[in-house]
This record gives structure tokens, C-alpha cells and sequence, in this order.
């Protein structure tokens, strides 16, 4: 007798619903930024992640805020442009430049992240809290094989 070929279906497969679930709350997401703060989701992310792990280049920014560079760079121009983000020069790198939060960009980071919390509690709302702390350990456990395996033969498959 062969041997079933047949592929599991593609519904079946954790990444394929990983990327399901990212896309349905990014969708959410973008549409709560625009809303509530006027603000793409790239700048939203953005101005979380300076907000959070300030002061920042550029390169770190978009590795902190789950964009590519080119995104990064252009959402923290926007982000500039509105006066919620300041461009300073790099005091290790002459070239760089570094991200920091403006006294008008702080009140704004705050109300971000209070609608973050919301949009958390709400995609996690149907867990127990125990639920919650193991689906966290296995992501943290994920991330971290994600990220050793990066030095391997290239980056890991989505």
C-alpha cells in the first residue's frame, strides 16, 4: 500500500492561523488607530515602541515596532511632521539619528497604549487568565526558537 502524499489542509497548519489571527486584529487595529488618533498603524506602532524604548535609531525602531526600515523611516517622518516624535543626532553614531518622544507625542503614547490594552484584552478576552499565561510562555518560547534559528540558513519560514 503508498503512502498517503496528501498535504495536511492549509487551515491546519499554526502559522497559516498565526498569520489569520495577526491579519483579523491588524485590521481591527488600523481602523481604531485612524479613528481614535488619526494616526496608520505603522505610526501608531511606531509611537508605542519609541514611547516605550526610547531613545531609538531608526534600525532599532523598526526591529521594536515589527516593521521593515523603510516603514519605519517613513512612519517616524509622519511622526516628526506632527511634532509627537524628535529627531536628535546620534551621540554614538555620527551619521544616526535618534527618537524620542515630544512633550506633545507623551500624552498621545500614553492614550496609544491604554487602546492597546484594550484591543489585548479584548483579542485574549475569551481565555482564563491561566489561559492567557500559557498561550504568553508559549509565545515567549516560540520567539526565542524564531530567533536562534535566524543565524541558520536564513530567516524562519512564516
Amino acid at each position: 500500500m503508498a503512502a498517503d502524499t496528501t498535504p495536511p489542509a492549509l487551515q491546519d497548519f499554526l502559522t497559516w492561523r498565526l498569520h489569520r489571527l495577526a491579519k483579523l486584529t491588524d485590521r481591527q487595529s488600523t481602523d481604531a488607530y485612524a479613528s481614535v488618533f488619526g494616526l496608520g498603524v505603522g505610526e501608531a506602532r511606531c509611537l508605542a515602541a519609541i514611547g516605550q524604548f526610547a531613545p531609538l535609531s531608526v534600525k532599532d525602531l523598526a526591529a521594536q515596532a515589527n516593521l521593515d526600515k523603510a516603514q519605519a523611516s517613513r512612519a517616524a517622518q509622519m511622526l516628526v511632521e506632527r511634532d509627537l516624535v524628535q529627531k536628535s543626532a546620534s551621540e554614538t553614531d555620527a551619521r544616526g539619528v535618534v527618537l524620542t518622544l515630544t512633550r506633545t507625542g507623551r500624552p498621545l503614547w500614553r492614550r496609544v497604549m491604554r487602546l492597546i490594552e484594550q484591543r489585548n484584552a479584548d483579542i485574549f478576552g475569551c481565555l482564563s487568565k491561566a489561559e492567557r499565561r500559557q498561550l504568553e510562555t508559549l509565545f515567549d518560547r516560540l520567539i526565542a526558537h524564531a530567533d536562534t534559528r535566524q543565524g541558520d540558513s536564513g530567516p524562519a519560514s512564516p
